[in-house]
């Protein structure tokens, strides 16, 4: 079979072979990072394939280093306090992991204080873990660099919101164009006097200054940080969405606005429990939506975009040679997937292979999903069989795959389902299959359906599969099988076959190679 480590020479297709096993990348197959945030103290430690990392561990404690920052020009001593145990607790963590050292940045908070170097020197005495102090628009590279670890090849502005700062960034063709700063965070604004009238004015002058710097950006608008997020959450809430994934969550102009009225006439503790945020978090929302209103007012994107993805996996993009930041996201952890878990690793590659005469005009977009559901197509195989399809549904939707939007996450699962089930019918999914059109559920189904018939087709090593020809106009659908094969198209493998040229209204016939 397939091994992922092979030579280079050897053909790949148009989605290039993996690189999870070379070297460079192997290299960063775990990394840790640790974010000292105005508001939150956070320890990532990224493992798996590095081009799309899956999170090995991932906490969080809310320190609220910058309150009172302004007032006071200090760390709030109690947050500080909670972060040096934090980072105590990092430190041992580590330990057990057995991490390389630690990457760990402080952002606005730490460097505007008077006593933040007194604190970095306290952090490494501690714990040994050196705070890196980053001005603003390092900041805001590392966050665009984030971006462009889910989204390679992005046009459009980064916003990333933190506790005492918001940070803009320009991204162009893979690249961080022009970046500026501002103290535009919620934990700022809520030292800015004269009360709302008071902030909306300084919201107002401060990001036409800022746009002022940035120029035109009428592309897309990439939303960063802790409280945008929140502020999704609610929109989708609102909205009763189905999908509840904030990455690549979309929204546009109109839906902010009525969002940020829904958040002005509802209960803030009854509508933090619906949407299950934090009551630091909620705490910072209204003022983070009053920053949020301006940007889009004044930039006017075409659309915007939510990232999970910030100034933590800019600092892992930070590490990665040229060659892994440029392949697809999507295809090396689905890769990696088959690789750790399927029964055949490398038989996804000849299932794709097998498949792709049923899609022979599809864009490259749906063939670049249809190449990860063969890859993925038998990494489920430990669930319970009564389970394995809803199981393949729910972990694709809601993975971390980077490159994916939410109609292409539900395509890729409902063919996954497809791979165990006929029937999409009665599951606990059917709400979120609307987000689909009746040619993109028809097109998954058939996917699905070829998957599962292919799968009863293994074949021996450097044996092909078989092939299928698909004639669209006169709905005749040939499958094509060696002499050795034969015995393989037994009576499930022809009630499979049978079940797939159903979904294509097709009539079929079978040659066996002499």
């Amino acid at each position: 079979m397939d091994d992922p480590s092979a030579p280079a020479q050897q053909n790949w297709g148009p989605f290039g072979r993996p690189l999870f096993n070379d070297p460079e990348s192997r290299a960063l197959s775990r990394v840790g990072v640790i974010d000292v945030g105005s508001n939150s103290v956070r320890m990532v430690v990224f493992d798996g394939a590095a081009r799309s990392p899956a999170y090995f561990y991932n906490e969080k404690i809310m320190c609220a280093l910058g309150a009172g920052l302004s007032e006071t020009g200090r760390l709030n001593p109690q947050g500080r306090v909670r972060a040096l145990a934090a980072m105590r607790r990092f430190q041992r963590l580590a330990e057990g992991m057995d991490m390389p050292q630690l990457t760990a940045v402080a952002t606005a908070a730490v460097r505007e204080a008077e006593d933040g170097p007194e604190f970095v020197a306290e952090v490494e005495r501690e714990t040994g873990i050196q705070i890196f102090i980053i001005d603003g628009e390092e900041e805001a590279r590392l966050s665009a660099q984030g971006v462009l670890l889910g989204w390679p090849g992005s046009y459009g502005l980064v916003c990333d919101i933190g506790g005492s700062s918001m940070e803009l960034a320009e991204i162009a063709g893979g690249r961080v164009m022009r970046r500026v700063t501002s103290k535009l965070g919620p934990l700022k604004l809520s030292d800015v006097p004269g009360g709302k009238k008071g902030r909306k004015a300084y919201i107002t002058d401060t990001i036409a200054t800022l746009a002022e710097r940035m120029g035109p950006q009428r592309n897309r608008l990439f939303l960063v940080g802790g409280s945008w997020r929140a502020i999704a959450r609610i929109d989708m809430e609102r909205r009763g969405y189905p999908l509840h994934v904030l990455h690549e969550y979309r929204m546009n102009k109109k839906s902010v606005n009525a969002t940020l009225t829904h958040i002005a006439q509802n209960d803030p503790e009854a509508l933090r429990k619906r949407c299950g945020l934090s009551t630091q978090r909620m705490a910072l929302v209204p003022l983070a939506g009053e920053v949020l209103k301006q940007v889009i007012k004044t930039f006017q994107p075409h659309d915007i975009a939510v990232s999970s993805y910030g100034i933590r996996e800019g600092l892992l993009y930070e590490q990665m040679p040229t060659q892994l930041r440029d392949r697809d996201p999507l295809i090396e952890a689905s890769y990696f997937s088959e690789a750790k878990d399927a029964r055949l690793p490398g038989f996804g590659r000849r299932l794709f292979d097998f498949v792709l005469p049923l899609f022979k005009s599809a864009p490259l977009e749906r063939k670049r999903l249809i190449k990860a559901a063969c890859l993925l197509h038998d990494v489920s195989w430990r669930a319970h069989p009564d389970y394995r399809a809803e199981a393949c549904f729910d972990n694709v939707t809601r993975a971390n795959l980077g490159g994916l939007r939410h109609s292409e996450r539900v395509f890729l699962g409902l063919a996954l389902m497809h791979r165990y089930r006929n029937s999409r019918s009665g599951t606990r999914f059917e709400p979120i299959f609307e987000l689909l059109d009746e040619k993109a559920l028809k097109d998954a189904e058939i996917l699905g359906k070829a998957m599962r018939f292919g799968a009863m087709l293994w074949p021996q090593k450097e044996q092909p599969i078989g092939e299928l020809r698909w004639f669209p106009k006169k709905r005749h659908l040939s499958l094509i099988l060696a002499r050795d094969s034969e015995p393989l198209f037994g009576e499930v493998a022809q009630a499979r076959f049978k079940s797939l040229a159903n979904s294509l209204h097709a009539e079929t016939e079978v040659k066996i190679r002499r």
